[in-house]
């Protein structure tokens, strides 16, 4: 008579169970930290260059020709600089880049190719402590790259509000939505190759439909509505007007639909990775 074969994963506990987090994420992302410290510089001038360079190549080059850009405000349509329209549309994107370029690239170096995850983990610190500390981490990078923007804006007199210091912790929320989104991507990888889909098939269209390098009134009835609910047209909203020493219109709904993307990420990416880690 056969026996049934029994499963490895029989009993296991579910992918999908609550976070079990504690304050053992800390000396993960320390580590990170003290790692990268040795590659700030080069770290910074890699992560500023290319926004700068949209900046300065559209902001001046194109905003001599556009002029003026007229946006809805909380009092009423408004013309601002062109300048100004796309420095606060794009620290936003800068932000999203490089949250998502640490929580794929390095994150899964670190996961899969070097096998620093595992050896994390023969101390007494869980696999979910580990993805925390790795979200944070990639938050983290991204509020060191949008400072360092910023601060290049105040240099440059594209705004000089006292609201952008709200606007610098927004951006720390949007750096952490996004890492999370991409740790989900990492759970899935193979290989770095990977990541080309999510770049080219999610971030990129999401860039151009948010509102970042002009007003999305502009797109069509339905691609409008589709990007009322991306995660980057929330950012903007939210930091723009603060750029024009403004509160935003509806800082609750655009602050819970980045609160839902983040926990709703974040528990995927971490069943998923549990998922990885399991097989």
């Amino acid at each position: 008579m056969s026996v049934p074969a029994i499963s490895m994963n029989a009993g296991a506990p579910s992918i999908w169970r609550v976070p079990d987090l504690s304050l053992r994420w800390w000396p993960v992302f320390l580590r990170n930290l003290l790692v990268w410290r040795k590659l700030a510089i080069p770290s910074l001038v890699g992560n500023i260059a290319e926004p700068l360079m949209w900046l300065v190549a559209f902001g001046y080059g194109m905003g001599a020709l556009v002029g003026q850009v007229t946006m809805a405000t909380p009092a009423g349509p408004t013309a601002v600089p062109y300048i100004l329209f796309l420095a606060s549309g794009s620290i936003c994107l800068s932000a999203m880049n490089a949250a998502s370029f640490e929580a794929l690239y390095s994150a899964f170096s670190r996961m899969h190719v070097q096998k620093t995850w595992d050896g994390i983990m023969n101390a007494p610190v869980g696999l979910d402590n580990v993805v925390l500390a790795e979200m944070l981490w990639a938050g983290f990078k991204a509020q060191f790259t949008a400072t360092a923007i910023l601060f290049v804006m105040l240099a440059l007199n594209i705004s000089h509000s006292p609201k952008l210091l709200a606007a610098w912790l927004v951006l720390l929320g949007a750096g952490i939505t996004f890492s999370c989104i991409a740790l989900i991507f990492n759970a899935l990888a193979q290989g770095y190759d990977f990541f080309t889909y999510y770049f080219t098939l999610f971030l990129t269209p999401m860039m151009f439909l948010s509102g970042v390098f002009f007003p999305r009134e502009q797109l069509p009835g339905l691609l409008l509505a589709f990007s009322g609910w991306l995660p980057l047209t929330h950012a903007v909203e939210l930091v723009r007007p603060m750029f024009m020493d403004q509160w935003p219109a509806h800082p609750v709904r655009s602050l819970l639909v980045l609160a839902a993307y983040t926990v709703g990420a974040f528990w995927v990416a971490l069943a998923l990775t549990r998922k990885r880690f399991r097989a």
